[in-house]
């Protein structure tokens, strides 16, 4: 009868080690055959290499533009102790000086590196991903010319603008006054005589966030134009030569303007002008 229990006991031990033994094998079947779906979805892991590169390459051009007010700063502190009153009564001409240093350095080297190393991207679709070298220059480019983009949109730098504007690849012609907002500079071609006015957008890129691409398209504006405050302009966007494009209207993607004519609304038509005589009531 003792033997018997054991015997009993001896096969019911080997009964849960095999029940155990065939959850153990199937959890490592799902979990090899979970691990496998998931590298078929995710085929290449997160590139953190160009995270470090991106973050250090902001991080250096920024500081390194301060350096010529920190420069600055430490001259005046070798002539000036602060020990007298007119010491403290030029320190608010002092600060606005060197804020004044701060912009124009910023600006100037941030763009200067982007034209020596040739930091601009191409017109065309691109996955938004780190691993797309066209994306990973526009989202370089994008974090080193938003905050200075911000500067100018705020206070005013003079001919400077257009400077930094074709540092970073814009093409302006002659007697050209760039106004506004220009979002894709690198993409982005003016003529001779052209006038853009305050608050008006040209953007170069439309971003698809459900399809992870982003859609860079040049935009042209002939000689002689007009863009009119608050019009907002769409990637691939064409205006030709002596255009007016009315305050408020869009120019949608890929839209074609045609030479001297007029357009006003949503989206951009054309529209005749009227010329009244002295004998019109």
């Amino acid at each position: 009868m003792q033997k018997k229990l054991q015997n009993q006991k001896a096969d019911g031990f080997k009964n849960l080690k095999w029940h155990f033994s065939n959850k153990f094998i199937m959890f490592m079947w799902l979990h090899v055959t979970m691990a496998e779906s998931r590298n078929k979805t995710k085929k290449h892991p997160m590139p953190i290499t160009k995270y470090i590169l991106l973050a250090v390459i902001v991080f250096l051009i920024f500081s390194l533009g301060f350096f010529p007010v920190v420069f600055t700063g430490k001259m005046l502190l070798y002539f000036l102790d602060f020990d007298q009153l007119w010491h403290w009564l030029l320190l608010p001409f002092i600060i606005y000086i060197g804020f004044a240093i701060l912009i124009t350095s910023e600006l100037l080297f941030s763009g200067f590196i982007m034209w020596v190393f040739k930091i601009r991207y191409e017109p065309g679709e691109c996955d938004y991903s780190l691993r797309d070298k066209n994306a990973f220059k526009w989202i370089i480019v994008c974090s080193l010319y938003t905050p200075c983009r911000k500067i100018i949109e705020i206070f005013p730098v003079g001919g400077l603008k257009n400077v930094y504007y074709r540092l970073l690849g814009m093409k302006i012609g002659k007697n050209t006054l760039v106004g506004g907002v220009i979002k894709d500079p690198c993409v982005t071609t003016f003529g001779d005589n052209t006038t853009m006015g305050e608050y008006a957008i040209i953007y170069g890129h439309i971003h698809n966030r459900e399809k992870g691409k982003i859609m860079i398209g040049s935009v042209r504006v002939g000689n002689n134009c007009v863009i009119g405050a608050g019009s907002i302009i769409m990637p691939g966007a064409v205006l030709q030569d002596n255009v007016v494009l009315a305050a408020g209207a869009v120019v949608v993607q890929n839209q074609v303007l045609e030479k001297g004519k007029t357009y006003a609304g949503i989206p951009a038509k054309e529209i005749k002008m009227s010329i009244k005589t002295k004998g019109d009531n």
